[in-house]
């Protein structure tokens, strides 16, 4: 894994469209993955705000997600409907960009629906659609994806879209972990205390970390960049 630490939670943000959105979508065709959550919200308000706005290069992106829960995208649990307020009103992205994932579908229908659109718009490897660019979140028990501890088996289910449940039962449309380890790039976004501390087991292999979803991704491929407010030593 490699530590990308900044002082404060806008740095980090920035530094992650400086360090990855900007010279992957100025290069070429960008096939990207976000998640939903707290943390992505400033990242997209910067996204679209003027220091970024006219320098990233809209027309080269096309947008999917992650993980989404299954609910309306006017409820605001929605992932796609908080990345549009806060990005998609004021980008230049064509609705043809856009792929979200439709959480008031049938949930086990809409994962397939998915499963087959990125197959059909994404390059393949190995039978696995690979995506230019996944932006992860980490939840303070530290799942992501939506791949939640309990659901350790989604981390090696091969259908690149797939039904999660949250603890509480809230079903959710979820990538998987086969699917985010093919991608070109992947990367952590996560900042708080709550996050420091998983990530500082993680770092340190203690005892029980393995049990976190994020620590088996990053068990698996070293050149996953985690981008972090977190000082850890």
């Amino acid at each position: 894994m490699i530590l990308k630490t900044y002082p404060s939670s806008e740095q980090v943000a920035r530094a992650l469209i400086e360090e990855e959105i900007l010279p992957l979508s100025q290069a070429g065709r960008l096939r990207m993955a976000v998640s939903g959550g707290s943390t992505p919200k400033l990242l997209f308000e910067l996204m679209a705000g003027e220091d970024y706005r006219e320098r990233i290069a809209w027309h080269h992106i096309e947008l999917y997600w992650v993980d989404e829960r299954c609910v309306p995208p006017t409820d605001s649990e929605s992932n796609y409907g908080m990345t549009r307020r806060a990005l998609l009103e004021h980008v230049p992205l064509l609705a043809e960009q856009i792929h979200r994932i439709h959480g008031e579908a049938d949930p086990e229908q809409e994962a397939e629906r998915y499963t087959q659109l990125v197959r059909q718009r994404l390059p393949m490897a190995s039978s696995l659609p690979v995506f230019d660019l996944i932006i992860l979140g980490m939840g303070d028990d530290g799942h992501t994806s939506s791949i939640f501890p309990h659901q350790m088996k989604l981390l090696v289910t091969p259908t690149p879209y797939v039904v999660a449940t949250h603890p509480s039962g809230q079903k959710r449309i979820a990538l998987t972990g086969p699917t985010i380890l093919a991608a070109r790039r992947v990367l952590f976004h996560a900042v708080g205390a709550s996050k420091g501390a998983i990530l500082a087991e993680i770092l340190s292999q203690a005892p029980g970390s393995e049990a976190y979803p994020s620590a088996y991704l990053i068990r698996e491929r070293d050149d996953i960049a985690f981008y972090t407010d977190q000082q850890l030593h």
